[in-house]
């Protein structure tokens, strides 16, 4: 091994010498250096252009036959990501920085410039592999399918990345100007106040990334409701500065990441895999058109199937409290059915006939507090899809019967008047 690189080592110095002489031989003094410099440089590049060539192409030769994701999903992630050119890179400019002094022996000033000029190349190509070794950790949680992972990783890989920049920058410049990296981290002390103001949505968004994976309430694809924005789509990206949200107009809202944290948001994901969406609708009705029913009115309404049995039942029981009332002969004595109490039974037993409403979750018809536009009489059950175009027709067939079927038992909806 040792023979093989002196071998290559006075190969180097030997085709060196070679354009060496030929410069000076061939050419005018006054333009030799610099053309001499100038061959030599070309010929180094070119040979670690090539040699790079070779190394990557065994690299990835041998990662190629492992190149099944169901087998081994961490090569798999490593190839997709290009760590192995990142290894290509660094093997040729090591070999590079070996071979520059046996090219440029005979010029101390360039050898010194170009030493800096691959020590630099050398920072560029660590640091490209450590932002690619990030990606290859996303890409593996992405072959697993765990998105909460995903979120994690992409809060903890921008964060690093920034801080990457700032690191690698202060590297370079160290590098290129031979200052000692103490000289420059010891300044720090007095930016630090600076540093934490202008990274303040960094951190936030980091935080904010870590605590949305760990407590798992919302990933990228989940169908989100945000009040304070009047947002309501599902969640493209979650990145460390901002969150996208693609609405259902088509139209793509993005907000701060930390708002995540800070601001009431629902998750209607849950609806979506139930396949099931809450119905919560209210019909206001005219209070001056509420009124007890009479036995003829009882009598009319038994006709309606729904309600029919309910009626029966209810008028036997009533007729035997009335027995032992003073002045029975007057409606308002004891207990009576009025048109709204009847109407929202009626209502309730719709619900649970109607086949395109879940049977499986709460179905309730409820009064809510008396309004200055009436009676609100709230309608609150879960549809059996969860498709918009869906759960609206499913919505609107119920409301459109419901409101004409108010018109059986003499209830006035209530709407704004208008005058001609």
């Amino acid at each position: 091994m040792k023979d093989e690189i002196q071998d290559t080592k006075n190969f180097l110095q030997d085709f060196s010498d070679s354009i060496h002489y030929f410069v000076k031989n061939n050419v005018h003094n006054d333009f030799s250096l610099p053309l001499q410099i100038f061959l030599k440089f070309l010929f180094l590049a070119i040979l670690v252009f090539l040699v790079d060539l070779i190394f990557k192409f065994f690299i990835n030769g041998a990662f190629k036959l492992f190149f099944n994701k169901e087998k081994y999903p961490v090569l798999k992630s490593i190839y997709q990501s290009k760590i192995t050119n990142s290894l290509g890179h660094l093997m040729a400019l090591y070999f590079g920085s070996y071979a520059l002094i046996s090219v440029f022996w005979r010029h101390k000033k360039s050898f010194a410039f170009l030493e800096r000029i691959v020590d630099l190349a050398i920072v560029l190509v660590v640091a490209g592999m450590l932002y690619r070794a990030l990606t290859a950790f996303r890409n593996y949680f992405v072959i697993k399918q765990d998105f909460y992972k995903i979120m994690a990783l992409n809060a903890i890989s921008e964060t690093m990345k920034i801080m990457g920049i700032f690191i690698f920058s202060v590297v370079g410049i160290c590098v290129i100007f031979g200052i000692k990296g103490t000289t420059i981290v010891g300044s720090l002390g007095a930016i630090t106040a600076v540093l934490v103001l202008v990274f303040r949505d960094t951190i936030l968004g980091f935080v904010t990334g870590i605590h949305v994976a760990t407590s798992k309430n919302m990933k990228v694809g989940d169908w989100v409701s945000i009040p304070k924005y009047s947002i309501e789509g599902n969640i493209s990206d979650i990145s460390l500065l901002t969150t996208k949200i693609t609405n259902f107009d088509k139209t793509v809202s993005t907000i701060p990441t930390y708002d995540l944290l800070t601001t009431e948001i629902k998750n209607l994901q849950v609806m979506s895999e139930s396949n099931t969406r809450r119905i919560k609708k209210s019909i206001y009705f005219n209070i001056n058109s509420f009124k007890f029913l009479t036995e003829e009115d009882i009598e009319r309404l038994k006709e309606i199937n729904l309600i029919s049995e309910y009626l029966e039942g209810k008028s036997i029981e009533l007729r035997k409290e009335k027995e032992n009332l003073k002045h029975s002969d007057k409606i308002i004595n004891g207990r009576q059915l009025t048109n709204i109490g009847v109407f929202r039974y009626y209502a309730q037993r719709y619900i649970e006939n109607d086949p395109e409403v879940d049977q499986e979750g709460a179905m309730m018809v409820r009064q809510l507090d008396i309004t200055p536009q009436g009676l609100p009489l709230e309608i609150y059950c879960f549809a059996n899809d969860s498709k918009w175009e869906h759960f609206e027709q499913i919505q609107a067939d119920i409301f459109d019967h419901l409101l004409v079927a108010s018109k059986e038992f003499d209830l006035q909806v209530m709407q704004v008047s208008v005058k001609v």
